[in-house]
């Protein structure tokens, strides 16, 4: 048995946030009806062509959902969409900001008809203050929140290589609701929840902004480096590529010096005896580190570092991800149907022990409108 088997969630979404959540759900177990415009649908469908010719987001974030195609402009696609709420445990939505009001489906006018309706409202900015009606895109939102500014290299700001504002916002709400299914199983009713992508964001920048706040001074951007902790980098080796390398206290540095680099005399040694020595001579640090393990060949030091137990990890591909030997051996690759045929994905981290995730089929667009709307009432099942 699935953990959310049994529970409908009738999704009005777009992108990545929204359908990150509700993915999440739907490996759980969850029946997610995803609302989708009839002419394009989720416009993520149209982002690029890399799987089979169906967009990479797409298919990473709407497996195991049933499309439902609705014109909600017109009065037919509002009762269906109406007649669906009936049957729904969970409404979640990240349309433009007050879109959903405007169509008459606002959270306040849902739980006055549905009390016992989790409603989930994804936005970028949240539903007051001065920003609140602002578009909000992943990359706005990581330069708005500073996370931009601490990201990169020191002569240049970066956003991450992945939408981690979306993300974020995506597993809030998908924990959100978790929690209010169960508040609701205890007999608390249902729940209006908010999740905006810059109060995730916000939350994640917890390091560098308590350091802001209370020091004045932002953490330099330093690219792979930390700006706490020294050495924790990227480091040669001998036959490369480089290897990242990570000391978290001053007793794992004694290992390092004297274990791993051969060099005793760093172990102690008052410029690098302490982390806040180390911070305060980090390019010497860096410097004699890199010195030592360029001499050495990657799999032995990596065997040295494992027995000393100090972090490390290689400094890796995309490419090397896929073939990664972890990935394999824990037998984390599944196929998914997709309407251009079968691909691999893989598994989502929440691992039961007697259930596997659902993954199920990703769907076209408008796929299941006929079905969905005749088994729920919603007029002849008609396409509307």
């Amino acid at each position: 048995m699935h953990a959310l088997d049994g529970v409908t969630v009738l999704s009005l979404e777009q992108a990545v946030a929204a359908p990150l959540a509700t993915r999440h759900l739907a490996d759980l177990g969850a029946r997610v009806i995803k609302v989708e415009r009839p002419d394009e649908g989720d416009f993520a469908r149209g982002y690029d062509g890399a799987v089979r010719g169906m967009a990479s987001h797409f298919v990473w974030l709407n497996r195991g959902k049933e499309s439902v195609a609705l014109d909600l402009k017109s009065e037919r696609g509002r009762e269906a969409l109406t007649t669906l709420l009936g049957g729904a445990d969970v409404f979640l939505q990240n349309l433009a900001p007050g879109a959903v009001a405007r169509l008459g489906f606002g959270a306040d006018e849902l739980m006055a008809c549905h009390p016992e309706l989790v409603t989930v409202d994804m936005s970028g900015y949240g539903s007051s203050g001065p920003y609140h009606d602002k578009r909000a895109y992943d990359l706005l939102i990581q330069g708005e929140t500073g996370l931009a500014s601490v990201t990169g290299t020191p002569g240049s700001p970066a956003k991450t290589g992945i939408p981690i504002a979306d993300i974020g916002a995506g597993m809030y709400a998908f924990s959100a609701v978790l929690a209010a299914l169960l508040r609701r199983a205890r007999g608390g009713g249902g729940a209006r929840i908010e999740v905006s992508m810059f109060d995730a964001v916000a939350e994640w920048m917890g390091h560098p902004l308590h350091t802001t706040k209370y020091t004045g001074t932002p953490p330099a951007r330093s690219a792979l480096g930390h700006p706490s902790i020294v050495p924790y980098d990227a480091y040669p080796t001998a036959d490369g590529p480089d290897l990242l390398i990570g000391v978290q206290n001053d007793r794992q540095w004694r290992k390092l010096a004297r274990d791993v680099l051969g060099r005793p005399d760093l172990a102690e040694h008052p410029e690098f005896a302490t982390n806040l020595a180390r911070c305060r001579n980090r390019a010497t640090v860096d410097a004699t580190v890199a010195e030592a393990t360029r001499t050495l060949r990657t799999e032995p030091l990596v065997r040295q570092l494992d027995e000393a137990g100090i972090g490390n990890a290689a400094l890796n591909s995309v490419h090397g991800l896929v073939d990664h030997p972890q990935l394999a051996a824990r037998d984390r690759w599944r196929t998914v149907e997709t309407p251009a045929g079968p691909v691999e994905s893989v598994l989502p981290p929440i691992t039961f022990g007697d259930v596997e995730a659902r993954m199920g089929p990703v769907p076209a667009l408008g796929e299941h409108t006929r079905a969905v709307l005749a088994e729920f009432g919603a007029g002849d099942g008609e396409e509307r």
